[in-house]
């Protein structure tokens, strides 16, 4: 095992629009999503844009990067307006695409990178497309089922 980080937050909306909120722990399902999330449902934004894709199960993003958008722009956001599913601390989450990676016991495949999008430049301002490219995140296969917890380890081998 080369790279481990950590789960610092898991979030999830209901419904695509809405506010995303914290969880202290969360059910995934394989080839599915995290349970009781807007994609797992299907009531994504990008729910139809992506139903024959398979990297849309769960989004990941580094606190780390958040953190660097926030000192470079002035703002304060908080991690949940970035709507991805699982904050990380701790690892390049850029050095997972193409690999399989484990949190928790539950096996993913970094898919691809999760690249701003317009929806977002709209609601955090256009710095959010020109300073989050190659940082925003990145979206993951569900390769197993299982449960994931706050602070649970993130291993890449």
């Amino acid at each position: 095992m080369d790279k481990v980080g950590k789960v610092i937050e898991i979030l999830i909306a209901n419904n695509a629009k809405e506010q995303l909120y914290n969880l202290e722990s969360c059910r995934v399902v394989e080839d599915k999503g995290i349970v009781g999330d807007r994609y797992y449902k299907q009531s994504g934004t990008f729910s139809e844009k992506l139903k024959d894709q398979e990297d849309f199960h769960v989004t990941f993003i580094e606190k780390e990067e958040i953190d660097a958008f926030n000192k470079l722009t002035g703002y304060n956001y908080k991690r949940d307006v970035f709507r991805r599913n699982i904050v990380t601390s701790g690892i390049k989450l850029n050095d997972l695409e193409g690999k399989i990676f484990e949190v928790n016991g539950v096996i993913f495949h970094g898919m691809r990178l999760c690249e701003p999008c317009r929806m977002l430049a709209y609601e955090l301002g256009e710095e959010f497309l020109k300073e989050m490219v190659h940082k925003s995140g990145l979206r993951a296969k569900l390769l197993s089922s299982g449960k994931i917890e706050l602070g649970s380890l993130i291993k890449c081998y």
